[in-house]
């Protein structure tokens, strides 16, 4: 366990676990750099470009020319926000933040979404794999811990372009890959060896459910296909002897109104088929949002159902059933 890392049912720090410690590291990246494998990798890029299919979407579109598909993204990437982020979880945060850097655009259509504009009409400032790559490096000049990609499923191939050219600037911090779940398990292979922390979410277990509330009926379907994958590549949540993360698997679930078994599905899933040392945030910050409160030309509330914030009782049944299943590595508190 982390410095960071409690039991989610009382208050005391748990003492770290040598199991989950590294001494020394050094970003993956770096090696693939060396190696010359991170030169192959920006060549597949630019091919994956070509015939969009960075994520689960398809759209088939010639992105190098500036055709958008469905994220609304050519080209370019456009960056939303950057900043040295302390909101995170605290193994990421720490003392100095997380480098966060926001990419506009998604691939999702989440009816609840807190940042519908910038995800379904991109707003941002254009970048270049070059102007991100300088972008990742002026996070860790800002001393932040980690170069933290929020919502980066659409622009796989351009981030590796990034990380191609962030390597000669000194870029030397583990890279974050913050992502909703519905990723392209090709393009996380083009990641393999690039990046050290995987940050899911998993947010549905039924594709009912992520048919009506995100518009992905294969959501679920895709965010275990994506989730294995990365644990295949970076394995289970470790730290440094500070607390912070080095590399890993670190699985967020937001508690939702009257998901209490999708929760338990999903949290079963990740302790019998993943493993049972997942590290796990079980959130609880979910408000009503976006187009939740919406009605139609009839005056039929859309989306009643998690229009309510959720219940108290809803959160501890989450964790009961992650460690009724095998899971114990939670973060924060219960």
């Amino acid at each position: 366990m982390s410095l960071h890392e409690q039991e989610p049912f009382g208050d005391e720090v748990l003492a770290p676990d040598p199991r989950f410690l590294i001494d020394s590291f050094e970003p993956a990246y770096r090696t693939a750099a060396l190696t010359g494998e991170l030169t192959h990798r920006v060549t597949q890029a630019h091919a994956e470009l070509e015939h969009c299919r960075a994520c689960p979407r398809d759209c088939d579109v010639d992105r190098l020319t500036g055709k958008v598909g469905i994220c609304g993204i050519g080209r370019d990437v456009l960056v939303a926000g950057a900043y040295a982020d302390f909101g995170e979880e605290a193994c990421l945060s720490g003392t100095h933040g997380s480098g966060a850097i926001f990419l506009s655009g998604c691939n999702l259509r989440c009816a609840f979404c807190e940042n519908a504009e910038a995800a379904r009409r991109p707003v941002g400032t254009a970048h270049t794999p070059g102007q991100l790559a300088g972008l990742m490096v002026h996070m860790q000049q800002l001393g932040c811990h980690n170069v933290n990609l929020v919502t980066p499923e659409h622009v796989v191939p351009q981030i590796v372009e990034a990380i191609a050219r962030a390597v000669p600037l000194g870029l030397s911090i583990p890279i974050v890959y913050n992502t909703s779940g519905y990723d392209s398990v090709d393009a996380l292979r083009l990641l393999d060896g690039l990046v050290d922390v995987y940050m899911p979410d998993f947010k549905f277990w039924e594709p009912a459910t992520a048919n009506r509330l995100c518009r992905a009926a294969d959501y679920p379907e895709r965010a275990r296909a994506a989730i294995a994958e990365m644990h295949r590549q970076v394995g289970d949540l470790t730290f440094g002897p500070d607390g912070l993360v080095r590399r890993g698997v670190l699985v967020r679930h937001l508690v939702m109104p009257g998901q209490s078994s999708e929760a338990a599905a999903i949290l079963g899933w990740l302790a019998s088929e993943v493993s049972n040392n997942t590290y796990v945030n079980v959130m609880a910050q979910y408000r009503p949002a976006g187009r939740v409160g919406t009605h139609d030309r009839l005056g039929r509330h859309l989306f009643a159902e998690i229009d309510r914030p959720m219940h108290p009782a809803e959160l501890w049944s989450a964790y009961d059933a992650g460690r009724a299943a095998g899971l114990w590595r939670f973060d924060g508190h219960r």
